[in-house]
């Protein structure tokens, strides 16, 4: 990533619980259950994974943006979580750029935001959904199994 930041990561647990059931026909050794902890992580933090001018980063989203960017801004806000009328609303490319920034914790200002959605909109757009198509890839490592019984 580019920056001279470094990049950090936010991570949360989650924990699954399951009962121990021996197969039929094997001696029952006594009731236990298995703990598995998995770990997501985010990467946030630095610049933006790539420029408002790098559209062969994503060739199919460059061509959609390029056409019809008022589509890629619906796919936009899908990505982001975000109802699919927010497009429709005056300032909403603006607001999601801002959020999709502060969110990943992307170096930058709101005059910039504003500058970049007003100057060049369908490069902005198109910049936007590489973003959230990087930084929304996962990564889930197990991080411990252990065995409890009775």
């Amino acid at each position: 990533m580019k920056g001279s930041e470094p990049e950090s990561g936010d991570c949360s647990p989650a924990t699954e619980t399951s009962p121990f059931q021996p197969h039929p026909g094997e001696a029952e050794p006594g009731l236990g259950t298995t703990t598995t902890t998995v770990t997501t992580i985010t990467q946030t933090g630095g610049a933006w994974s790539t420029g408002l001018f790098n559209v062969c980063a994503d060739i199919p989203t460059c061509v959609v943006g390029g056409l019809v960017p008022c589509c890629l801004d619906l796919s936009l806000a899908h990505h982001y979580g975000e109802c699919l009328c927010l497009p429709l609303l005056p300032g909403s490319t603006f607001a999601m750029r801002v959020g999709i920034r502060e969110r990943f914790k992307i170096q930058g200002s709101a005059c910039e935001d504003w500058t970049t959605v007003y100057c060049c909109y369908p490069l902005a757009v198109c910049q936007m959904i590489r973003e959230v198509k990087t930084r929304m890839k996962s990564q889930i490592y197990q991080v411990s199994t252990t065995l409890e019984s009775s």
